[in-house]
């Protein structure tokens, strides 16, 4: 592993002599070597806790597009089943869980099992170590306690996480309790990852921008910057990027009260904005339209390059506003991928 990768640099806040990309989701359906993969390995999470399927998925994208990091491949949810909620993945629904609604359900979860039942994660971080090429950072990642909490209780995702935004109103103290189990598991499971090879740490908190203003600061930004403080305790340098979606013009306050090294905007963020009140605070990655990214053609090519233009002046990874959509044309991923290794800054 070593710290001269384009990706890291950036990370840093260094010049670079061109522009580093990864994309959210960049293993997943829409490639068919993954697809075979996936029937092999029997259901989602069967193909998240093999290690041998899970490092070849994750280094599926990279044989095609040379990406400057891999993800590794898992999913937000493996830290509730750690902690002993019932998880599956029904076919047409996604996931589905055990809602964890009272206070006597949160009191049966536990860490007892935890890192026991995520050791194969682990060993695919291990392995990713090893196997990934010699110039591509490798991300370990969670997600974040306000987003994982939303699952667990209502036991699905939801438009507006009605059911567990109510709950924190309401029952304050239980929905704490478990927000505090949440920061505690999900420090130790990153830095577990750290300790078997992850060289970047993404928390994503896809939710976050349904919240009002008191309640992000006390769900959102309060628990990141408690795991980011847990984090750094053991790993001083270790990069760190944070993905409040939907967060909007509150990524200034996000970003000085966690600490985190980089943010991931959304697609929503103007370019013109994010130059000017979020870039002069930290590097940047982001931030194209993944349906931008099915649709392809002349709009996709000039958004790219639109997205380049404006941010590439400053520290500035290429990503998109959230993951690949499964029916993304590998063909569009490449033509991105060509465009982003061409384009002079």
């Amino acid at each position: 592993m070593t710290s001269n990768k384009c990706f890291l640099q950036v990370l840093k806040g260094k010049s670079t002599d061109r522009v580093p990309f990864w994309y959210m989701r960049q293993a997943g359906r829409y490639l068919p070597e993954y697809m075979e993969r996936r029937k092999s390995a029997g259901s989602f999470l069967d193909l998240c806790f093999s290690p041998d399927f899970a490092v070849e998925v994750t280094l599926q994208p990279l044989r095609r597009y040379h990406m400057d990091a891999a993800i590794l491949f898992s999913d937000i949810l493996v830290v509730p089943q750690a902690l002993g909620q019932h998880l599956e993945f029904r076919q047409g629904e996604g996931p589905v869980l055990t809602p964890v609604d009272t206070a006597d359900k949160i009191d049966l979860l536990g860490m007892g099992n935890f890192h026991r039942h995520l050791a194969p994660v682990y060993e695919t971080v291990n392995r990713l170590k090893i196997q990934i090429p010699q110039e591509t950072a490798l991300i370990g990642f969670a997600g974040a306690p306000w987003t994982v909490a939303t699952y667990m209780i209502q036991g699905h995702g939801s438009p507006d996480q009605a059911v567990t935004r109510s709950m924190a109103f309401q029952q304050e103290a239980v929905f704490q309790k478990l927000i505090d189990l949440l920061i505690k598991a999900t420090s130790e499971y990153l830095l577990k990852q750290i300790e078997k090879g992850a060289e970047v740490i993404q928390l994503f908190d896809t939710w976050a921008g349904n919240l009002p203003d008191d309640q992000f600061r006390k769900w959102v930004i309060e628990p990141t910057r408690q795991i980011i403080l847990n984090i750094r305790q053991n790993h001083p340098d270790i990069p760190i990027i944070g993905f409040p979606k939907g967060a909007g013009c509150r990524y200034p306050e996000y970003i000085r009260a966690t600490g985190v090294s980089a943010v991931s905007i959304d697609t929503t963020m103007p370019l013109e904005w994010v130059r000017d009140h979020i870039q002069p605070l930290c590097p940047v990655q982001g931030n194209l339209d993944p349906l931008l990214l099915v649709a392809g053609g002349d709009p996709l090519e000039k958004r790219v390059l639109e997205i380049l233009d404006c941010l590439s002046g400053g520290a500035f990874i290429f990503n998109l506003g959230h993951g690949i959509v499964p029916q993304t044309p590998p063909e569009n991923v490449a033509r991105v991928s060509e465009i982003i290794r061409e384009y002079q800054k």
